[in-house]
C-alpha cells in the first residue's frame, strides 16, 4: 500500500492479503483456531505472535485483520481493533484504559448507550465522570483537571447534531496528559480528519456507514499501535468482544463503496435541509451543513463543509404530530439505525433516548417532536416530495 493513496483508493486496496489462490475479492477465513507445524511452533507463537500469524479468532483473524488495516489507513491511525458492535468499541476503548479513581470528562450530548457506560458502568467501578456542554470550551477547560485520564465525546452528537471542536478540546486535554477518545460515527471516515485534528483514539459503529446496507453489526477502535496492541487488545481478547470474520468481510465490501455512498447521501441531506428550513410545520431544522447551524463555521474547518448524512426535524405539535408525520411517510422506513442505503426515520424520545429522564432530554434538546432523519441513497427529489407531503398532511 502506498502512503500517497487518497481515501477512495485506500478504501478498495488497503490491508489486502491474498491466499495461495490469489483471489480478487478478499477471502473469508471462517475458522476459530489455527494449526501449528509442531509443539515448538505453538510455544513460540504464544510467546510472540508475528504480524501475519494468528492464534485464535478472539485474538485475531486474517479477514478481521484486513478490515482493521483498511479502516486504520482511512482514518490515519497506526492500528485498529475490530469489535462485535459499535458499543463494544466504545466500552472497550474506555474500560480497557480506566481504573477505579480515574477521572473522565465527557460531553453530555451522547447516544443513550454511551451515557449508560459512563453514568452506570464506569461509575460502578469507581471512575469519576464529569459531564459538560461539549460545544462550550470554557466548560471543558473548567472540568479538565491535572489528574484527568481521558475525555470522551461524539464529534457530532446524536440526535441534535452539535459539532464539537476536536482540535480545541484535544489541546486542553493534552495539556494535562489526558487521552482524547472520539466517537466519530456521524462525521464518518469519509469526512473526518479526527486523528489529524488531535484525537488519540477514534471509535466507530461499523454497523452504520461502513456497512451502509443494514446487514451486520460491527465496531472498531483506531489509535496508535501502542494503545491498540498494548491496552485495547489484552482487554478485548480476554473479555470476548471480537468481530466475526463474516461480518468483517461484509464491512470490507462496504468500505469499498463508502465514499461514493456517503457523499451522495450528504448532498441529498444538504438539499433537503435547505428546502425544509423555515417550513410552517417545523419548529427547527437541524443540519450542520446549514449556514444557520450554530457550529457551521466549525463544520467548514473540521469536516470540509460537509454536514453529514443525518438531519433532525422538530415537528410542531409534539409526539402526536411527530408520530403522524412518521406514519405519513412512504419512502423512509421507521427504524433505529442510520447511515443505511435506505432512508431511516427515528423518534429518539421514545426509542434510542427513551431511558433518559425528561429533564435530561429537555437539557439535550430532544423534544417530543424531534425526528432523526438518516438520508439514504434514494433520489433526493423523491425524498423531499415525500417529506413535504407528510408535513402538509399535518395541517390537512
Amino acid at each position: 500500500m502506498s502512503d500517497s493513496w487518497n481515501k477512495r483508493t485506500q478504501a478498495v486496496h488497503a490491508g489486502v492479503r491474498r491466499s495461495q489462490y490469489n483471489e480478487v475479492s478478499e477471502a473469508i477465513f471462517l475458522t476459530q483456531g489455527f494449526v501449528y507445524e509442531n509443539a515448538e511452533a505453538a510455544e513460540a507463537r504464544f510467546i510472540e505472535c508475528g504480524e501475519d500469524e494468528f492464534i485464535y479468532a478472539r485474538y485475531g483473524n486474517p479477514t478481521v485483520s484486513m478490515f482493521e488495516q483498511r479502516i486504520a489507513a482511512l482514518e490515519g491511525g497506526e492500528d485498529a481493533f475490530a469489535t462485535a458492535s459499535g458499543m463494544a468499541a466504545v466500552n472497550g476503548a474506555l474500560t480497557s484504559m480506566l481504573k477505579a479513581g480515574d477521572h473522565v470528562v465527557s460531553a453530555k450530548a451522547l447516544f443513550g448507550s454511551c451515557l449508560y457506560i459512563l453514568e452506570n458502568i464506569l461509575a460502578r467501578y469507581g471512575v469519576e465522570v464529569t459531564f459538560v456542554d461539549g460545544t462550550d470550551l470554557t466548560e471543558w477547560e473548567a472540568a479538565i483537571r491535572p489528574d484527568t485520564k481521558a475525555v470522551f465525546f461524539e464529534s457530532m452528537s446524536n440526535p441534535t447534531l452539535e459539532v464539537i471542536d476536536i482540535e480545541a478540546v484535544a489541546n486542553l486535554a493534552h495539556a494535562v496528559g489526558a487521552t482524547v477518545i472520539v466517537d466519530n460515527v456521524f462525521s464518518t471516515p469519509v469526512f473526518s480528519r479526527a486523528i489529524e485534528q488531535g484525537a488519540d483514539v477514534v471509535v466507530y459503529s461499523a454497523t452504520k456507514h461502513i456497512d451502509g446496507q443494514g446487514r451486520a453489526l460491527g465496531g472498531v477502535i483506531i489509535g496508535t499501535k501502542e494503545f491498540i496492541r498494548g491496552t485495547v487488545e489484552p482487554y478485548l481478547k480476554h473479555t470476548g468482544g471480537a468481530l466475526s470474520p463474516f461480518n468483517a468481510w461484509v464491512m470490507l465490501k462496504g468500505i469499498e463503496t463508502m465514499d461514493l455512498r456517503v457523499n451522495a447521501q450528504a448532498a441529498s441531506a444538504q438539499k433537503i435541509a435547505e428546502v425544509l428550513e423555515g417550513h410552517a410545520e417545523l419548529e427547527r431544522t437541524l443540519y450542520p451543513g446549514l449556514a444557520t447551524h450554530a457550529q457551521n463555521d466549525l463544520v467548514q474547518r473540521q469536516l470540509g463543509g460537509k454536514g453529514g448524512t443525518v438531519l433532525s426535524l422538530d415537528i410542531k405539535g409534539g409526539k402526536e404530530a411527530a408520530f403522524a408525520f412518521l406514519n405519513a411517510l412512504t419512502i423512509p422506513v421507521i427504524s433505529n439505525n442510520l447511515g443505511d442505503a435506505k432512508s431511516i426515520v427515528t423518534h429518539p424520545a421514545t426509542t434510542t433516548h427513551q431511558r433518559l429522564s425528561e429533564d435530561q432530554r429537555d437539557e439535550l434538546g430532544i423534544t417530543p417532536g424531534l425526528i432523526r432523519f438518516s438520508v439514504g441513497l434514494e433520489d433526493a427529489d423523491d425524498l423531499l416530495a415525500d417529506v413535504i407531503q407528510a408535513l402538509d398532511s399535518l395541517s390537512a
